[in-house]
């Protein structure tokens, strides 16, 4: 199902505004107004810096959020006051579109949280309008789910955001990978690459968790739940 692909057609870069007008933008130089900041969603994909980690089932979060600036039309810079790449746009054409500042922390997996923290309280984002996106072991290869608040299921990421955010009540969107074959110790398998099997489908569920991402802003999490859960 792709509703979104209706409500919010993909503009070109030229067409797409950013939160400051444009898609190139200096990061951590934001023109976001007072009036803005109620309407700004913080999007964190959680992940490892660096090209050994690149290909690595720990690192969806980063190719989620890539994805999301590409349709966006926007590109990633160091943010000046985190320890963050960032990418700053609107999802839409025209002022009343959803602003957004999609995040890597580049801080390593387990230390997430103080680079998020940072940036929410950078734009002055509220915990109820982060969504982070990030890999989840307790959930089969290819499931997504999204929930808001709850545990992190043993994810160092999800603990350490939690953590530096002083909340659990952030949006969650996980990315079903599934447990280790055999006796394989968990911490390895998350830094593994997907296997040749996984990888075809690996970029449909990529667009399918930035359209969660998209359907819990413009729609919130009980529709975004019905809509995709039940998929």
């Amino acid at each position: 199902m792709r509703l979104l692909r209706l409500l919010l057609p993909r503009s070109r870069a030229s067409e797409s505004p950013s939160i400051r007008g444009s898609t190139s933008t200096r990061a951590g130089s934001t023109g976001i107004s007072a009036e803005e900041v109620d309407g700004v969603w913080l999007v964190a994909g959680l992940g490892n810096p660096g090209r050994e980690y690149e290909g690595n089932r720990h690192n969806v979060g980063f190719l989620v959020a890539d994805l999301l600036a590409a349709r966006i039309g926007a590109k990633f810079g160091r943010h000046r006051r985190s320890v963050a790449h960032v990418a700053e746009g609107r999802m839409g054409v025209g002022v009343d579109a959803p602003a957004l500042v999609i995040a890597k922390p580049m801080t390593y997996m387990n230390l997430s949280g103080g680079a998020v923290a940072g940036l929410s309280q950078f734009y002055k984002i509220a915990p109820a309008q982060i969504i982070a996106v990030y890999d989840e072991l307790d959930l089969p290869f290819g499931q997504l789910r999204c929930k808001i608040g709850g545990g992190e299921g043993g994810h160092n990421g999800a603990r350490s955001l939690s953590a530096a955010l002083s909340t659990k009540d952030y949006l969650r969107v996980r990315f079903g990978i599934g447990r280790p074959p055999g006796r394989q110790d968990p911490a390895d398998y998350v830094l593994s690459n997907f296997t040749a099997v996984e990888r075809k489908e690996l970029d449909f569920l990529v667009d399918r968790a930035a359209d969660i991402v998209e359907s819990l802003i413009i729609h919130g999490l009980e529709w975004t739940q019905n809509a995709y859960h039940a998929a």
